[in-house]
């Protein structure tokens, strides 16, 4: 942020840091260990009166010096220029932190230089004792060098108390200085074994070649041995974070890992191979694989050690973008561009959007990422996004995935950087949301059913019992809800005394013949004896229903009703309708007659927005279900986030029903212990991404875009300009009010999903209300206290206790009628829009028909309708109070 960024898009800045230092540090493990195995080597020589010992000593001294002194040197200084350029920040910062250590280092490092001069070329004309001390010193000043770089690289890993203190001897030795000490020590010392096979190798005497092998074998493996448990040493002197990232949360980790485990016993195993007798060919071969073992253990050690500090540079004090601690709340205040010294954009218009994006990118992406290279290339992460998705990506980086820093700056900072990425990198044009007439089906005004107030001796009052049902037409992958939508319904005989009707009635419902034939729109009847354990004839549900049948009487609830019809949003003649119409009949049990007839809606939607992150198109005319693209990165994202295998068993023919891992008192599942259930899940999650919005941030995966092709929120409430935040809070209140639930029962995962959710309705997360998902609901009564009209409009945080507490349960005060039989379903109450955009008022026909207007049932002096020839204006309602009003 304080000096210009080195562009180097293809590779990044990363991969040629790593490429340098770890031929770099492999080489200055050789100085170190090398240096050792000189001096011992001579004297084992001179312990055995062996010119042969000697003269391969001093050969591989001149091969020790070409290699470790000038090759080393170079690389050393190209480690230097590469950091300089790719992090000027981190770089200066441990100058400035380390000037004496460096100084030291280079004095130790002068040392190295003139004694290892003496050492090659007095090897046969200095007197024995004196040459000996020469080599002794030799180490001593490689050691130290060591020592001292170790200090100062390991702070970066593990500052200790030098981020609060800054000082140096708090930096240099940090929590891991001495298991790393000792740990780069080992390693060294079995480098200078596999140079040692190299040159041995050169040998043509087969006695000395063994004997010299033998020896180089044990300076191999017997440090490679005493590694492992230094190596356990040094993992638990790590923080937490560093060990979390090395066991899994960075699957980037991974594979370096296995790299490093496996090197370790190769080269202890092939070390005992090269101690045998073998044809000097098969043993030249066999130290070339020895030295390609050694590299890949410490370049993979390195990787893992580097990797491990993300996201940081310097942990607790420079991110990996550069950006400090200390810089963090200006930039958040003022905006990256505005304090950046080096761009040129400071402001961001609709002309400059993308350019202003680019310097985002240049600036917080490009350390660790390329554009289509070799190291962390970007394009393949962030293909799947859409603007929208890219920029909850990066809303929620660095928050629950922690080996990625934050994204630093404003909103619209950050829009500017996903519309970069998105439209820039990607060729993409920017999404165009379809306008909402364009993608609504007409249907034209809408039968009602006729009803004559003078000669029809019943009501017959039919509802959905949720506003919008959601269905996941992912099928093959894995299943959210199944096609299961439900239908109730109460009988009154009218009269001065009416009379609920539950018995000598026989009520059948049917679905409009579009939507007769589920089953031949998607492939859910495929695979629902592998989700749900039974076999189900093609446009038969969970519960046995059909798209027609009869419904059955509940006692509990005093109505009958149809439960898990398999409905689907796709009408036979092709296109999205999400509201199939029923038609509900009552017919004399004994006789058949006809008592009443009336219709209502089962809205179903499959117009969830996985699509904005997870990829992949709409499956159905442009605005609704969803492709196998999309259903398979779901499960991708899921095994790579809880290391599971569920897109490889779906692969297999065997997807997955969420709620068979996850609790979810919707379906009455238990799901797995110690796992969340699937709301706290789902919306814990992804309220991490969608932080600081309103509405809009439900509508990204529910069905309630303004411009979409659904409308989940169309009732009474959104008619009044309420939206989904004005009863469940925004997304973080909605989030942390099922988390606490969760915590409170001592699922796991609740604390790491609530740790960076911060409540907007109330003051903190001690005033959020804890609740079960679908059993606590805002209660109606928190806004209509008394059944009068609301003097407010936010009831969020106040919860109905159970189920027989909840709107679409409810009973009124005679327990006759149900509140959404007169009152409309849950999120489409009367009078819910006119236009659905798929025929006019589809949602009303209940009311149309029985009380010629949109309202509730029994509204505007309709009592009437069941209280045939009585004045019931005097008094209260019996069904709730304020009823006549």
């Amino acid at each position: 942020m304080e000096y210009p960024v080195w562009q180097i898009p293809y590779f990044g800045g990363g991969i040629l840091v790593a490429v340098i230092a770890v031929v770099h540090v492999f080489v200055a493990h050789f100085a170190v260990g090398g240096g050792l195995f000189l001096v011992l080597t001579e004297m084992l020589g001179h312990r055995r009166a062996s010119r042969g010992i000697l003269d391969y000593v001093r050969g591989h001294t001149l091969f020790f010096l070409l290699l470790t002194m000038v090759f080393g040197s170079l690389t050393g200084v190209a480690i230097w220029f590469i950091i300089a350029l790719t992090n000027p920040a981190a770089t200066l910062t441990l100058i400035r932190t380390y000037t004496f250590g460096w100084a030291t280092e280079w004095v130790f490092f002068l040392g190295e230089i003139v004694t290892l001069l003496v050492y090659h070329y007095t090897f046969d004309s200095m007197e024995r004792r004196r040459h000996l001390l020469v080599g002794w010193l030799y180490f001593g000043f490689g050691w130290l060098s060591l020592f001292m770089i170790n200090g100062i690289i390991g702070s970066m890993l593990t500052p200790g108390d030098w981020v609060a203190t800054g000082n140096f001897w708090d930096g240099f030795f940090n929590p891991s200085f001495w298991p790393s000490l000792v740990f780069r020590s080992l390693l060294a010392f079995s480098i200078a074994g596999l140079f040692a096979f190299l040159t041995a190798m050169r040998i043509e005497d087969d006695d000395l070649r063994l004997t010299l092998t033998r020896f180089a074998a044990m300076w191999a493996a017997v440090p490679v041995v005493l590694m492992a448990p230094v190596a356990w040493w040094y993992f638990g002197a790590l923080p937490e974070i560093s060990q979390a990232m090395i066991t899994g949360r960075n699957n980037e980790i991974a594979p370096f890992l296995r790299a490093f485990l496996t090197a370790g016993p190769v080269v202890v195993a092939a070390s005992l191979l090269m101690a045998a007798r073998m044809p000097r060919s098969l043993g030249s071969l066999v130290a070339v694989l020895l030295l390609t073992a050694g590299f890949v253990q410490i370049g993979s050690f390195e990787w893992i050690r580097e990797a491990a500090r993300r996201p940081w540079i310097i942990v607790g004090h420079t991110y990996s973008n550069a950006i400090t601690v200390a810089d963090v709340a200006r930039v958040e205040a003022e905006g990256f561009l505005k304090v950046a010294k080096w761009v040129e954009h400071r402001e961001i218009t609709q002309e400059n959007r993308l350019d202003a994006g680019r310097e985002i990118f240049v600036k917080q992406c490009l350390a660790c990422h390329s554009v289509g290279g070799p190291s962390n290339d970007i394009l393949p992460l962030t293909a799947k996004f859409t603007v929208v998705g890219m920029d909850s990506q990066l809303n929620g980086q660095g928050k629950l995935n922690d080996y990625m820093p934050p994204f630093f700056g404003t909103e619209e900072e950050r829009g500017a950087l996903a519309a970069y990425i998105v439209e820039t990198l990607h060729g993409g044009a920017a999404e165009v949301p379809l306008a909402a007439e364009a993608v609504r089906r007409s249907g034209g005004t809408v039968d009602v059913p006729p009803f004559d107030p003078k000669a029809d001796e019943y009501v017959l009052l039919a509802w959905n019992n949720l506003g919008m049902h959601c269905i996941s037409d992912s099928d093959p992958f894995w299943i959210l809800l199944p096609p299961a939508n439900d239908l109730y319904c109460q009988l009154v005989r009218r009269g001065e005394t009416p009379e609920l009707v539950t018995e000598g009635v026989k009520i059948t419902y049917r679905a409009d013949d579009a939507f007769m034939n589920p089953s031949g729109h998607v492939r859910f009847w495929a695979f629902a004896e592998s989700l749900f354990g039974k076999r189900l004839e093609a446009n038969v549900g969970v519960s046995g229903n059909g798209l027609s049948g009869e419904m059955h009487f509940d006692e509990k609830l005093g109505a009958f009703e149809a439960g898990l019809i398999p409905v689907a949003p796709y009408p036979d003649e092709g296109g999205y309708n999400p509201y199939p119409l029923f038609t509900v009949e009552a017919h004399d049990a004994t006789t058949g007659e006809l008592l009443a007839r009336t219709r209502t809606v089962a809205p179903t939607s499959t117009e969830m927005g996985c699509r904005n992150c997870h990829g992949g198109a709409w499956r159905v005319a442009g605005v609704a279900g969803f492709t196998d693209e999309t259903s398979a990165d779901v499960l991708a994202v899921h095994d790579r986030i809880s290391k599971t295998d569920l897109l490889a068993t779906a692969q297999s023919g065997k997807p997955m029903l969420c709620q068979s891992c996850h609790p979810d008192p919707v379906l009455g599942a238990e799901g797995k212990p110690g796992l969340l259930n699937l709301p706290a899940a789902l919306h814990g999650w992804h309220a991490n991404y969608l932080t600081d919005r309103g509405a809009e941030a439900c509508a990204y995966c529910h069905p309630n875009a303004e411009q979409g092709a659904t409308r989940c929120l169309r009732g009474v409430h959104a008619e009044r300009g309420l939206d989904c935040t004005n009863c469940h809070g925004t997304l973080e209140d909605h989030a942390l009010s099922l988390l606490k639930r969760e915590d409170e029962r001592g699922a796991p995962g609740a604390k790491r999903l609530m740790r960076q959710l911060a409540p907007r309705a109330v003051a903190g997360v001690a005033d959020v209300n804890a609740r079960t998902p679908w059993l606590g609901e805002p209660d109606c009564l928190t806004c209509h206290v008394d059944f009068q009209p609301p003097e407010n409009d936010d009831a969020f945080n106040v919860w109905t206790g159970d189920a027989t507490g909840l709107y679409r349960m409810r009973r009124d005060d005679m327990g006759a009628l149900m509140c959404a039989a007169c009152h409309g379903s849950p999120h489409a109450e009367y009078p819910a829009v006119a236009d659905s955009g798929y025929g006019e008022n589809r949602d009303n026909i209940p009311s149309l028909q029985y009380v010629g207007n949109a309202g509730p049932i029994g509204s505007g002096g309709s009592c009437g309708l069941c209280h045939v020839g009585t004045d019931m204006t005097a008094g209260d309602s019996a069904h709730h109070p304020k009823g006549f009003r």
